[in-house]
């Protein structure tokens, strides 16, 4: 049985396909850099942990402000009447001396007085001050500022990493949509493929020249790459949004996709050191700050302080109400129910739990850069093989196309030859984005792509 040939050929149109979809892969590494950027930009957990890092800054600021004076103005103001009192007894002292000189001296001079009740309460008493007060031995607070100088170095790191770990899903995001709209182009062109098929058997059907049974199964063949047609539409769609969701974006706004013509290498790059280790290292420093401050604490700490003011009654003010007082205060511990003895032992232990964690992360973080430079170099391999196969597929296909349009195959092996062309041109993009994808992971293991600070 002969066909008449299709006037879009098969060849020409798978052909036109892969060009189109190895293009893709590559595209838009420019564009994509820009994407990377906007979404470090405006993705809302790294702008949470950004809040995080610019706090501990400020965090580190306060710790460095005890070292300098403190001034204060401080002020008070007491009256009151009744309560304790104590008795002066001025006049039982005073009145016999006063009555002898008033004899003496044969006058009233001297004036008898009564005895004085003076009670505790100030009455209409104020003290108002300036002070100014300054450490001058605490240990504490340089271990303090240590402390507080690595929580920086942590949230920094912590910001790093997750903006590292950004980094990567949003070009695995990115080469996903990529993946998804070329398998749709790709079932696009087979769909187109398929319809023209079910045409050419219908008319040849009218024509007496061909069986029923070929319609009714490029029919069929019709409704299931439809279907998978369909799948993929969704997929690109899901893809789309997942993407956008990333860069904090409306999850309908389009996608911008270059075209450029390069190939997937996919080098392994030389790799960094991980954030997560950073972190760590500075969780260490912490903890061994956190030990010595606790056995530091028998250190005396010292303090000094100047208060200029002025105190008196009923509100007076002259050189008499004003004062100056220099002081100097001392603390130190001397038994708080064994508490220091436990919280050294505890500080301790959490040193010693953070360098277990720090070797552990080390060995697991070193197994992922492998496993992700495995994969890698699995997903190259993949992806030469994949192109192979897409060489042999379409090499079949050009004989059994040309064996069907001249009667020599049947419709069946048309139908397998073009499934085997399209699944290859499926496999060949999925390939390629693997290793595309397999590449920002490796990135991402080995800190290596470039963040800025």
């Amino acid at each position: 049985m002969k066909s008449t040939k299709t006037p879009l050929s098969a060849k020409s149109a798978i052909l036109l396909l892969l060009v189109t979809v190895c293009s893709v892969a590559v595209v838009a590494q420019p564009r994509l850099e820009a994407y990377v950027k906007e979404g470090l930009q405006n993705n809302i957990v790294a702008q949470q942990k950004a809040i995080a890092y610019e706090q501990a800054q400020r965090s580190l600021q306060i710790a460095t402000g005890f070292f300098l004076p403190s001034v204060s103005l401080l002020a008070d103001y007491t009256s009151g009447e009744g309560g304790r009192s104590i008795a002066i007894p001025v006049g039982d002292m005073l009145n016999p001396v006063y009555a002898s000189l008033n004899q003496l001296t044969q006058s009233d001079a001297f004036r008898q007085i009564d005895n004085v009740q003076q009670n505790f309460f100030p009455k209409n008493f104020y003290d108002g001050r300036i002070r100014t007060s300054m450490p001058l031995i605490n240990t504490d607070l340089y271990a303090n500022r240590a402390i507080q100088r690595e929580q920086v170095a942590i949230r920094n790191n912590e910001l790093m990493a997750y903006k590292r770990q950004l980094v990567m899903e949003i070009k695995t995001a990115y080469y996903q949509y990529l993946g998804a709209t070329a398998a749709v182009k790709i079932l696009e062109s087979g769909l187109g493929l398929v319809e023209r098929n079910v045409e050419v058997n219908a008319s040849l059907l009218r024509n007496g020249k061909a069986l029923p049974a070929n319609y009714q199964r490029s029919k069929s063949e019709l409704e299931r790459v439809r279907a998978e047609l369909n799948s993929a539409q969704n997929r690109s769609a899901n893809a789309k949004k997942y993407f956008n969701f990333l860069l904090n974006r409306d999850l309908d706004t389009d996608v911008e996709i270059e075209s450029a013509d390069s190939e997937v290498t996919g080098e392994l790059p030389t790799a960094g050191v991980r954030e997560e280790l950073q972190a760590l290292r500075s969780l260490q420093t912490v903890n061994e700050a956190s030990l010595r401050m606790s056995k530091q604490v028998f250190i005396p700490k010292v303090n000094g302080f100047i208060d200029l003011g002025s105190q008196a009654a009923d509100w007076q003010w002259n050189t008499k109400s004003m004062y100056y007082l220099v002081g100097v205060q001392l603390s130190m511990p001397i038994f708080q129910g064994n508490r220091n003895v436990m919280t050294i032992r505890n500080n301790a232990s959490e040193l010693k739990r953070t360098e277990l964690e720090l070797a552990n992360t080390s060995n697991r973080l070193e197994l992922s850069a492998q496993v992700a430079e495995g994969d890698l170099l699995t997903a190259r391999a993949n992806h030469a093989a994949a192109l192979e196969q897409s060489k042999s597929a379409q090499s079949y296909f050009n004989l059994i196309e040309k064996g069907y349009v001249q009667g020599v195959n049947t419709l069946i092996e048309f139908l397998d030859a073009r499934n085997q062309l399209t699944a290859s041109a499926l496999q060949q993009n999925l390939k390629r984005y693997e290793v595309l994808a397999a590449v920002a992971r490796v990135e991402r293991e080995t800190a290596t792509y470039p963040l800025a600070p």
